[in-house]
């Protein structure tokens, strides 16, 4: 039986606080050149509760990675305050380190050495007893379904396999908040797949609370709530639902034989107060319930000599969303990578993992 997810180093009864993370005003500035600043992240205020899947959506060099060092108390910040768990980043450090765990963007596990002995190394060097230390790399094995590969070399591990095993790696002291940074970069879809069915056992089995940073559209429609950073500023933040609804229009594509004419017969017939653009999609426009407009656009291109090849209406996306707060798109940032635009399936943990 896997023990029950409490940390070594937690008081006994002491009150859990009102969110796991909350800030206000955190920021982070260097100095820049002839003595400006450059703000890594600008007045940041978050909230999030306790057992929550929280992502930050944003591209590379957003403030991402720096809002988790500051909430790991692995950098100070310039102005504002943080709790994590309960503990002040600012003057309880020790304390809050020990209640996070850490998922970086790199594996911090040694190749040549086994799952087990890397973990149980891990585990030393959180301080944890050589006998309460073997017992924790047992459980958090099992927490991921990789017992059967304890005694495997790392560099024989898929890359689903490593990046479950250092997810096992930030559990070993039990912590109340798991922060991962780009947690599948790298993997592909079926990897991606797997190790998001074990970040969502994690949440419901334990009630932990994960910390996500993504660029990747797709991971953000997991968690609970997000929030869009864009150039160190916090732009938009809700559940993902809620973002898109509140974008509205829906986006209608037109295919046709002659884009120049469609788009201005398009101009007259939609809404007055509609962006019409043409791309490589075709003629593209916002509108509410935009299904509807598509047979009356038809009618009226049909009637100025204008074949519609194809036509489509889809709701807004997370990138309609982003590009909305911005002005850019997010999906344009995202490096190359042919699983960009693969939905993540909810993969069963039981499924192989792939091949060393």
């Amino acid at each position: 039986m896997t023990a029950p997810l409490t940390s070594p180093h937690a008081t006994q009864h002491a009150p859990e606080p009102a969110y796991a993370i909350s800030t206000r005003g955190l920021t982070k500035s260097y100095p820049g050149p002839e003595g400006t600043l450059t703000h890594a992240v600008r007045d940041l205020d978050l909230d999030v509760p306790q057992g929550e899947t929280f992502a930050f959506l944003g591209p590379n060099g957003a403030g991402k990675s720096t809002t988790i060092a500051l909430l790991c108390a692995l950098a100070r910040p310039t102005a504002g305050h943080a709790t994590v768990a309960g503990a002040d980043v600012l003057t309880q450090p020790h304390q809050v380190r020990q209640q996070v765990g850490m998922l970086f963007q790199h594996s911090a596990m040694d190749p040549d050495l086994t799952a087990d002995q890397n973990l149980y190394i891990h585990a030393r060097l959180y301080g944890l007893r050589r006998r309460h230390a073997r017992r924790r790399a047992t459980e958090v094995l099992e927490m991921v379904a990789l017992t059967d590969r304890r005694s495997s070399p790392v560099r024989t591990l898929s890359g689903g396999m490593r990046r479950r095993l250092d997810i096992a790696r930030g559990l070993l002291h039990a912590p109340r908040v798991l922060f991962l940074d780009e947690p599948t970069t790298g993997l592909d879809p079926y990897a991606r797949a797997q190790v998001w069915e074990h970040l969502r056992a994690l949440r419901d089995r334990y009630g932990s609370t994960l910390f996500v940073t993504t660029h990747y559209l797709e991971e953000a429609e997991n968690c609970d709530r997000i929030a869009i950073i864009d150039r160190g500023r916090l732009v938009a933040q809700g559940a993902p639902a809620a973002l898109k609804a509140a974008i509205g229009d829906d986006r209608v594509v037109l295919r046709t034989s002659d884009d120049a004419t469609a788009r201005r017969v398009v101009r007259r017939t939609a809404p007055s107060n509609c962006v019409i653009t043409v791309d490589a999609d075709g003629v593209c426009l916002r509108a509410p319930d935009g299904s509807t407009w598509i047979p009356r656009l038809c009618a009226a291109l049909e009637g100025h000599g204008v074949a519609v090849h194809a036509a489509s209406a889809t709701a807004p996306t997370l990138d309609d969303v982003f590009f909305h707060h911005t002005g850019r798109s997010l999906q344009a940032t995202q490096p190359a990578r042919t699983s960009a635009t693969t939905p993540i399936p909810r993969a069963s943990t039981a499924e192989a993992d792939g091949g060393p």
